[in-house]
């Protein structure tokens, strides 16, 4: 019993050590955003950063220094604003907030989503107001245009902004004018976007290197929930060839550029994502994440669109800007969307990656099942935890009557490696054939425990980031959200316990503890960690040290956790019981076979 549960303390240590460390590598940590509203760092290449010099129509500049001219025209729009204007778009699941300066939307809300005491807020700004769909005449780190739009408004879910510029080029000089689209459809997450450049009636206009680039940041939200590298994460998409692709993105502010037009690309995050479909003809992608002492402070998405010598263009873009769940993004798939789009696998954003994504997909399955018997999640979260556990009863005991085996064969075992402790070819070949002699497998203890690693993985990806837990309550006023962690006493606002990082006093995390070290103490066999500091350390120490680990975890994770020691716990009383019978059982015979039954006495037969 020492071995196996030295084995079994020992493999979960492991698997939480490679959990967390394949979590760092393919989900970086970024934490909560301070982000600059203006992205104008490194330059990533000469097209890239190729600017093309431009001066709205009215405004005044110096012809030796600039290459557009500031004179109005002719085909001058009215007259431009001189102060910022708003305008807000209401569809049923989105409230939109445009600002005039550049045209930009500087607040989008989701309505059937909470944030607090407001609606989620996905565009989140860092020390200045975001302003996201953002146009740089140029490459990736160009200014984007600040100036005033006109604004018009042809529908309820329709809005224009437009504005007259002038270019100066070896043809000449051009007036241009810029016009953003934006078209909604009612209860729909997703919208489109067009840009429109129009030169002069009848002449072209020229953009070299980079006609313009179309930028979305810094961030997106909701920015109340913790980013930190366990528990919210920033991943980077793309969609190319029919397959998705997890893209590397340094966290430097230097632009990771994807050249090969995906169908889509995308920032994803725990419960929520943005996603780009482009349309035009040429286009790069790049994104740009940023982190300052740890901290991520941008996580952004470019659109490059390469130079256009016409006299008319325009592009159209589509972005989903909403839930990263299943039910939201699978319409797209299936043609149920007022797009009318099919097959394009936006919901591949919300997949889990690698090998365990069928057998998460199958838990899931079965916990909304629960769920939909008993609307509470978390009571749905026990009763899987307890189907689970039940399944895996039989592997359980076969483990621990493995473990008993290893008890009896333990004297002959010794005795081998004594025997042959200075000859180690000869100590295993001799170990090798007394197994196979007793017909049994040193394997057969830990294997049940490996078989169920996978399930462990799966149940900490979904209750982890399954996104109807979000805002999903428990108990009433101690556990209102399972996606975060439960509180019984909020430390006052910017508060918090020096080197620990609390800002709360939590129960979980202590009942969390208790359950461990109780479950611990029972599978230990009486006297075993009396002269073993190992076992001690595991059976006492490793609880506490996870005590701190999860003491932020989401409470739906640690409830499930929970729940997983204290049934582990009630299944090992059981199992001890029949271990005690069986027990019992092979002393008995083991002692009528050392001990057989006395004949009676030969009677002497008397002579006649």
């Amino acid at each position: 019993m020492e071995k196996r549960t030295i084995l079994a303390v020992t493999l979960s240590v492991v698997v939480i050590v490679v959990f967390y460390v394949i979590q760092g590598i393919f989900f970086p940590p970024p934490t909560p955003p301070v982000i600059a509203e203006r992205m104008a760092e490194q330059s990533v290449s000469d097209q890239l950063s190729e600017s093309v010099p431009y001066t709205d129509v009215g405004e005044e500049t110096d012809a030796e220094t600039s290459l557009f001219l500031a004179s109005p025209t002719e085909t001058a729009v009215d007259s431009a604003p001189v102060s910022e204007e708003r305008i807000v778009i209401d569809n049923g699941v989105i409230v939109v907030t445009f600002s005039n300066a550049g045209g930009d939307i500087v607040s989008y809300k989701l309505k059937e989503h909470n944030d607090k005491e407001d609606f989620v807020e996905m565009i989140v700004s860092g020390e200045k107001e975001a302003h996201a769909f953002s146009i740089a005449f140029g490459g990736i780190d160009t200014v984007p245009v600040s100036a005033f739009f006109n604004m018009r408004q042809p529908s309820q879910n329709i809005i224009e902004f437009y504005r007259d510029f002038k270019i100066a080029n070896e043809d000449g000089t051009n007036t241009f004018r810029l016009t953003k689209r934006y078209e909604f459809k009612p209860n729909e997450y997703m919208f489109d976007l067009a840009i429109i450049l129009n030169g002069q009636q009848n002449s072209g206009f020229n953009f070299s290197g980079t006609a313009y680039t179309l930028g979305f940041g810094p961030q997106i939200g909701p920015k109340f929930e913790k980013l930190d590298q366990r528990y919210e994460y920033r991943n980077y998409y793309t969609y190319i060839n029919g397959k998705r692709k997890l893209e590397k993105v340094n966290a430097n502010g230097t632009p990771t550029i994807i050249g090969n037009r995906p169908v889509w690309a995308g920032i994803a995050g725990k419960y929520f994502t943005f996603i780009a479909l482009p349309y035009p003809a040429q286009y790069d992608i790049a994104f740009s994440a940023k982190k300052e002492m740890g901290v991520a402070v941008a996580s952004r998405l470019f659109i490059v669109r390469p130079s256009l010598n016409i006299s008319q263009t325009e592009d159209k873009y589509r972005f989903y800007l909403g839930p990263k769940s299943q039910e939201a993004l699978a319409v797209y798939n299936n043609g149920k969307n007022a797009f009318n789009l099919t097959n394009m696998d936006l919901i591949k954003v919300a997949d889990t990656s690698g090998i365990l994504a069928p057998l998460e997909t199958a838990l899931k399955w079965l916990l909304m099942v629960f769920y939909n018997l008993i609307p509470n999640y978390g009571v749905a979260i026990i009763l899987l935890t307890l189907l689970v556990k039940i399944i895996f009863f039989p592997l359980t005991r076969k483990g621990s009557e493995s473990t008993l085996r290893m008890q009896t064969l333990a004297p002959k075992i010794k005795e081998i490696q004594e025997k042959y402790k200075d000859n180690t070819q000869k100590m295993n070949a001799e170990m090798a054939e007394f197994y196979k002699k007793e017909g049994y497998n040193p394997m057969s203890g830990c294997l049940p425990l490996i078989i169920q690693i996978p399930i462990f993985f799966a149940m900490y990806n979904l209750f982890n980031n399954h996104f109807d837990l979000r805002g999903a309550m428990f108990i009433p006023v101690w556990i209102p959200d399972l996606s975060l962690p439960e509180a019984v006493w909020n430390f006052p606002d910017g508060f918090y316990l020096p080197i620990l990082g609390w800002t709360a006093i939590r129960a979980l995390p202590f009942v969390y503890v208790a359950s461990q070290l109780l479950y611990g103490k029972l599978t230990q066999t009486p006297g075993q960690t009396n002269n073993n500091m190992q076992m001690k350390i595991m059976l006492y120490a490793m609880p506490i040290v996870f005590f701190f680990v999860l003491y932020d975890v989401p409470s739906g994770l640690l409830l499930y956790w929970i729940m997983s020691n204290v049934l582990s716990l009630f299944q090992q009383l059981l199992i001890n019981k029949f271990l005690a019978q069986k027990k019992a059982t092979m002393n008995t015979e083991q002692s009528s076979i050392k001990q057989p039954a006395k004949l009676p006495p030969k009677v002497k037969k008397r002579k006649k």
